[in-house]
């Protein structure tokens, strides 16, 4: 069985700085890639887990957030009239 290359679109090569010239492929637990323009060569292993998430600011849960009350919004529908007699 033959492995399947392909193209990864918009990467420049480290070598030869030529885009859309780089191809990938998977074989044995190894990522492998290389430069379809010059004699550029990588291999590199498939990680399993991924790396945690680093806290930052951004991700992080402020303490207003956390006081919070949770607050229902009532959808309404621009077409539809109110109802006569209701006055609330």
């Amino acid at each position: 069985m033959s492995t399947v290359k392909r193209f990864i679109a918009g990467v420049t090569c480290p070598r030869c700085a030529e885009m859309d010239r780089i191809r990938s492929w998977e074989q044995n637990g190894i990522r492998y890639r290389e430069c379809v323009s010059c004699d550029f060569f990588e291999q590199l292993p498939i990680e399993d887990e991924d790396a945690p998430e680093l806290q930052t600011r951004v991700n992080k849960v402020r303490e207003e957030q956390k006081q919070q009350d949770i607050q229902t919004v009532r959808i309404l529908d621009p077409g539809s009239s109110p109802k006569q007699g209701n006055n609330t």
